[in-house]
């Protein structure tokens, strides 16, 4: 298969000492799900709440990475206005058949109470980049979908089951249904394949064949530090299957000295060479089995098969460094630090927040080498927010602006966020006071309560750019600002970076002792347009310079 690597990518060389470090993919990237198509391998990572929908990668010896145009980047294949916090897009798999590429995904609407809304979607494409089939409907019994090709060319929807009532496990086990590829619809019964293990929680299904085996792997344990990769196999499709004896394939639990933690969530992938790797989630804590403000990310594993059957990793434990396949290197160019918004669309480094970026309010062809965006909603705004950002991929990174905007009133506001989610975030701003002036302001929103910081206002002289820099040390969020030539100055004082993480979004508990809003995203740095009274407000950004320190 011929894909845009042939023209971009810099030359072959030679992979003999190559190493996979984990995490491949940094920052927000969970779920994954890897394939391989002759000699290009794909992961596919969820995006919840963002656009564009359903995040690709693509490599040919799992080592050097690039991110591809996101699959789900039009309100015609996802539509997530209204969604709520870490809803949206959950646990994608991506496969390849009959010469198309089929991606089924989960679109959830609501996760709250004890209650899923939770929709199956298929769509299709000839290449990982598009263009994608009108996404078709399928069952909403349980999330985390995949499809499995078996070697006959039947083809089967595996998922979770949900069951929603009182005093039963949410997690009633691992459903299977046969799928009609050519007709796109569910036929036939509903199997149940697994119940999973002591561990519960069982979800995220994944199904191979070797050797006259079925191999069923599974994430158990929830995505936190419990989690871990399971495996199961059968004779037959359909069943009984047995777990490995030797327990999880790969966890952190039990291991807080590990860098990387919350390791579960894996799919297979068999290299060219016969070699077999597990891609999976992973987090690493602030502090030891503290908050991963970075979210999930996604790490490879080397995978060795037993003498009677059974697929293992080293240890049973996630490691930073892999030996790499025997395949040539396949190093892709550099990301230039400075995104002068020179192109028709944003880059793929890039995400939007409930909608994609169209140019009604995220256009890059309004003003030369500017990106003009139009103001959206109120930061608990679900349906048309205008926040164009970026994961944060380090610990120790930094994004940087030039902004020119001139607010009418207090209800326009620009500049740059460190966010997390409608109700966690730190926010420097350009606004208009009630005496008229144009001012530099700083909000933060700890779990829905806002914080102002008055010290922190600070006039601006014209109408001038101003330029704006918002950088994330470690537990700290700093905000700077400077005039045109001017020095940089900070703005405000350091602010928690660790309300940005899964871990604190989440862990207030519901009576029955449930996370009462349980979150699964990660930091973001970003643009932020408001125009709370719909005036038509908007601003400039000249640039944006992401750097990690």
């Amino acid at each position: 298969m011929t894909t845009e690597a042939t023209t971009l990518d810099a030359p072959p060389a030679d992979g003999d000492g190559q190493v996979i470090r984990n995490p491949v993919l940094t920052g927000f990237h969970p779920d994954p799900s890897v394939l391989r198509v002759g000699d290009d391998y794909y992961l596919a990572t969820s995006t919840f709440e963002w656009h564009p929908g359903v995040r690709i990668h693509h490599s040919r010896d799992l080592v050097h990475w690039r991110p591809l145009p996101g699959a789900l980047g039009e309100t015609r294949l996802l539509d997530l206005s209204g969604v709520p916090d870490s809803g949206g897009v959950w646990a994608p798999c991506l496969s390849y058949a009959h010469g198309l590429f089929h991606l089924v995904f989960t679109r959830v609407d609501n996760h709250h109470g004890g209650w899923w809304d939770a929709q199956n979607y298929v769509t299709t494409a000839p290449s990982p980049e598009g263009p994608w089939s009108d996404p078709v409907p399928v069952h909403a019994r349980g999330f985390d979908p995949s499809l499995f090709h078996d070697e006959d060319g039947s083809c089967w929807m595996l998922s979770l089951t949900g069951d929603w009532r009182p005093r039963r496990d949410p997690f009633a086990g691992i459903q299977a249904q046969a799928w009609d590829c050519s007709a796109s619809r569910l036929t036939g019964e509903v199997h149940m394949l697994f119940d999973g293990t002591d561990a519960g929680v069982t979800e995220g299904p994944h199904l191979y064949r070797r050797d006259g085996w079925y191999y069923l792997m599974t994430a158990e344990g929830g995505t936190a530090y419990d989690h871990q990769v399971t495996v199961a196999r059968s004779r037959t499709l359909l069943g009984p299957y047995e777990s490995d004896p030797a327990g999880p394939t790969l966890t952190s639990r039990g291991r807080p000295d590990l860098v990387l933690q919350k390791a579960g969530h894996g799919s297979l992938v068999e290299t060219q060479t016969g070699e077999w790797y597990l891609a999976h989630l992973t987090g690493r804590p602030d502090s030891r089995l503290g908050r991963c403000v970075l979210g999930r990310e996604t790490a490879i594993q080397r995978v060795d098969w037993t003498p009677d059957g059974w697929p293992r990793v080293a240890g049973g434990v996630p490691a930073e460094e892999v030996p790499a396949p025997r395949l040539p290197a396949h190093p892709f160019p550099a990301e230039p630090e400075r995104d002068e918004f020179d192109g028709a669309r944003l880059g793929p480094h890039w995400a939007t927040l409930r909608r994609p970026a169209t140019p009604d309010w995220a256009d890059p062809s309004a003003r030369r080498s500017h990106l003009r965006v139009h103001g959206g909603q109120s930061p608990r705004g679900l349906r048309s927010p205008s926040l164009v950002a970026r994961r944060a991929g380090s610990l120790h990174c930094s994004l940087e602006t030039s902004l020119e905007f001139r607010p009418a009133d207090v209800r326009q506001l620009a500049g740059v966020t460190a966010y997390y989610d409608s109700r966690n975030w730190h926010f420097a701003y350009v606004t208009r006071d009630d005496e008229g002036r144009t001012v530099l302001s700083l909000l933060t929103c700890d779990d829905g309560d806002r914080i102002a910081y008055p010290a922190a206002d600070f006039a601006l002289p014209g109408t001038g750019p101003v330029e704006l820099r918002v950088t994330l040390d470690g537990e700290h969020v700093l905000f700077d600002h400077r005039l045109e030539d001017g020095a940089w100055s900070a703005l405000g004082p350091a602010l928690n970076a660790t309300i940005l993480s899964d871990e604190y979004a989440g862990e207030k508990q519901a009576p029955d002792g449930r996370a009462a809003s349980p979150a699964f995203t990660g930091a973001f740095l970003g643009l932020w347009v408001q125009d709370i009274g719909a005036d038509g407000a908007y601003a400039d950004f000249d640039f944006a310079t992401y750097r990690e320190h």
